[in-house]
């Protein structure tokens, strides 16, 4: 039986996902936990802890190093909320482009005064502007920006699309008349709207910044509903006060957007649809499973993603440090025991790597042998020993 701790809100459908021999929240010590929010940096890891899965495409409040060097594998879930976010950044290009929530309001305060009069007065200084024909600029071109891009040809818009790391996968969804610029500056100039969609991380942080925003054509829209920092928003502030921007709408508000006519603040709502927490859910108890039962690493942040069929019928998975002769080690071990390996399957993500070696039949001392063996060389962080799983 595999023990499994949620905390946060997680989809009672995700949690349906298990199967029989997965327990939820039962109390005893957790083989792993599903998260949302919750700040993982300092926490109590119990000994037999090994994995976390991340109901989102965020990671920053889980403490990746550390789980490393605690044997824990960390997931998270790319693509399940990438259709909410597309929603939500065109139903606000719409939005902003057209002045609807000036108008609202103004709407909402009409006195004694007769309002379809006042209306068909003063009507045309709400006056916006079409999506229809317009350049958007979408700043990568992932799960969400090429959502966001496709829907934005669907609707007659001319869109060029920036991203430095574009896969091949996400290069066969994106539709034909995008067009890809090779640099940040090319992307953002003549765009009348801009959107980003990029991880955060060192090379990220404050990438949409004052000498970029220089670039832009005046009155141009820019969206933020990737991650806090992404934008410099007091760079963004400047530029509104220049004219270089002329509507600046994020998911992240800081206090230097506060009371800002020219600003739309959303609070955290990009992902946040019923249906997004479900996928993420069901996306999230899906890696775990092939985790636990497999070793197979899907949608990992701090291994490699390994993915191979079992068909011998013991596994052993290892993480380890990327440093020289861990390879020999392991194969000298497993010699030594007797054992003839199967398959053996190496792969490294930064300082630490993952192998996996498939073995067949184990006598009790062999198991005992071969996992004291392998937990004992230095660079080694966790030893598993998987049977073939019988569905």
């Amino acid at each position: 039986m595999f023990q499994i701790k949620t905390y946060d809100a997680i989809a009672d459908e995700g949690l349906a996902t298990f199967p029989n021999n997965y327990l939820i929240n039962t109390g005893q010590e957790p083989d792993a936990y599903m998260i949302q929010s919750t700040d993982m940096h300092g926490h109590n890891f119990g000994p037999n802890q090994l994995a976390i899965a991340r109901c989102g495409a965020d990671f920053n409040n889980i403490p990746l190093n550390d789980c490393l060097r605690r044997g824990i594998a960390v997931f998270n879930t790319p693509g399940g909320n990438a259709n909410a976010v597309k929603e939500v950044v065109l139903a606000l290009m719409v939005i902003a482009s057209r002045n609807l929530i000036e108008a609202a309001n103004w709407s909402t305060k009409w006195g004694d005064e007769d309002l379809s009069l006042r209306a068909e007065r003063e009507r045309s200084r709400f006056n916006g502007h079409e999506l229809a024909g317009k350049r958007l600029a979408v700043i990568g071109m992932g799960h969400v920006g090429s959502l966001v891009a496709n829907a934005a040809i669907s609707l007659g818009m001319d869109v060029i699309g920036y991203d430095p790391y574009l896969s091949v996968e996400d290069a066969w969804k994106l539709a034909a008349r995008v067009q890809r610029a090779a640099t940040l500056t090319e992307v953002v100039k003549g765009a009348d709207f801009i959107t980003v969609h990029v991880p955060k991380n060192e090379g990220t942080l404050g990438m949409i910044g004052k000498n970029l925003l220089e670039e832009v054509k005046p009155g141009t829209i820019l969206f933020n509903y990737s991650r806090l920092g992404i934008v410099d928003n007091q760079a963004a502030v400047e530029a509104l006060t220049a004219g270089r921007l002329g509507q600046y709408v994020t998911d992240f508000g800081e206090t230097c957007l506060q009371d800002n006519p020219q600003v739309i603040i959303t609070p955290y709502l990009g992902g946040s649809t019923e249906e997004a927490e479900i996928n993420c859910a069901k996306m999230a108890a899906d890696e775990l499973i092939q985790y636990l039962e497999t070793g197979n690493t899907t949608n990992s942040v701090n291994l490699p993603n390994v993915v191979v069929p079992f068909t011998s019928q013991h596994r052993f998975t290892i993480i380890h440090r990327n440093i020289p002769n861990m390879l020999g080690q392991i194969s000298t071990v497993i010699a030594k025991a007797a054992v003839n390996i199967d398959n053996l399957v190496n792969r490294a993500k930064g300082d630490y790597a993952y192998t996996m070696v498939d073995v067949g039949e184990l006598t009790p001392e062999q198991v005992t042998t071969l996992v004291t063996a392998l937990g004992q060389i230095d660079a080694v962080s966790r030893v598993r020993l998987l049977k073939r799983p019988v569905h």
